[in-house]
């Protein structure tokens, strides 16, 4: 696939010593949504990030560094409950006077639910986008859509979330007699959605322009650019991704937003959605789906274990290709969630070549 960064781009992504220092202290959860806030940044200074690359966002433990960050904090980007409950109470305690951004509340943002099965159901539709999107996201609707003028205090709430009625704590889930849980609700992994990352560089932008107007057109400048490099990915990939392709599967349902967008459909994933080890139950019905349905392809991801992978393809000529939904190798910067998906359409394209 074609690079687009021009040198124009990587230039523009100079940052110089005055603007750092007036500039706000802005931290984001992954490295995704790190990449899209460091391009609304771009020229202006460069966001923290509280969860290391290789790190497993479905549990971490925060470092001295990383509380400090949050306590310095003007504003904090991060996914929300449904992939981070753990991160709650950190923000509340430790956030308590920046402004937090949950980007699965963002009014638009495309939803789909998880998927728990070995083997996926054939249709799989987003879950209806609602006016009024559960009756506890009211309060980050508001400033989410730029409306500040009677918001002194958007973290108060941490982006709307009532923690008592939103309960997305794993030892909340019920489990299986085999040990895993079952998830309701969203599937997290939404910043693969070419979509999502569009609508979210101008919530991003808005935000950043709220606690920093100075430098607000920068940031609607820079938002508006990436969104036409995502248009430009998104059509590269669209480009290199076979018209038909044969079953394949994935470690852990990660994907789906990725699949939904460029019309892809996996039969099926090794681990749960947040790659829970799985049950032999589990190992033994994909095991055998990959059999029946002459699998060809199966994605493996660099932190998890690979000998699961080989156990389901053993025997067969299924051939596996390293993956990654937060772009473990791929450099941070205002280029890197257009690389992550570009990389993720190249890896694609190569496992169901024909």
């Amino acid at each position: 696939m074609t690079r687009l960064f021009p040198l124009s781009f990587l230039l523009s992504c100079v940052i110089s010593t005055a603007s750092v220092a007036d500039a706000p202290r802005v931290v984001a959860d992954i490295a995704p949504v790190q990449g899209l806030v460091a391009r609304v940044m771009a020229g202006v200074a460069v966001p923290d990030i509280l969860i290391p690359p290789g790190s497993s966002p479905h549990a971490y433990s925060l470092r001295p560094s990383d509380a400090r960050a949050l306590s310095d904090a003007d504003l904090v980007f991060w996914i929300g409950d449904e992939l981070e409950a753990w991160l709650s109470d950190p923000l509340e305690q430790l956030a308590d006077d920046a402004r937090i951004v949950a980007l699965l509340d963002v009014p638009g943002t495309l939803h789909l639910p998880f998927r728990n099965e070995a083997v996926f159901a054939e249709d799989v539709h987003a879950i209806e986008q609602e006016a009024d999107h559960d009756d506890h996201h009211d309060a980050d609707d508001d400033h989410a859509g730029g409306d500040h003028a009677d918001d002194e205090h958007a973290g108060d709430d941490h982006a709307g979330h009532d923690h008592e009625e939103q309960d997305h704590d794993e030892q909340d889930h019920d489990e299986h007699e085999h040990g895993e849980h079952d998830h309701d609700g969203l599937d997290p992994h939404a910043w693969l959605a070419p979509a999502n990352g569009k609508l979210w560089l101008i919530l991003i932008a808005k935000e950043l322009a709220y606690v920093d107007p100075d430098n607000a057109d920068q940031y609607l400048s820079n938002a508006l650019e990436g969104q036409a490099e995502i248009d430009l990915v998104t059509a590269t990939i669209s480009n290199a991704l076979p018209k038909e392709h044969g079953p394949f599967v994935v470690f852990h349902d990660a994907y789906q937003y990725f699949e939904h967008s460029f019309g892809l459909h996996s039969l099926g994933a090794i681990s749960l959605g947040d790659a829970a080890s799985p049950s032999v139950a589990r190992i033994a019905e994909i095991r055998e789906a990959v059999a029946d349905a002459g699998v060809t392809c199966v994605f493996s991801e660099p932190q998890f274990n690979p000998s699961l992978v080989d156990t389901v393809t053993k025997g067969t000529k299924v051939q596996a290709h390293v993956i990654d939904p937060l772009g473990l190798e791929l450099v941070a910067g205002p280029g890197f969630y257009t690389d992550l998906l570009e990389h993720t359409g190249r890896q694609f394209a190569t496992c169901l070549e024909p």
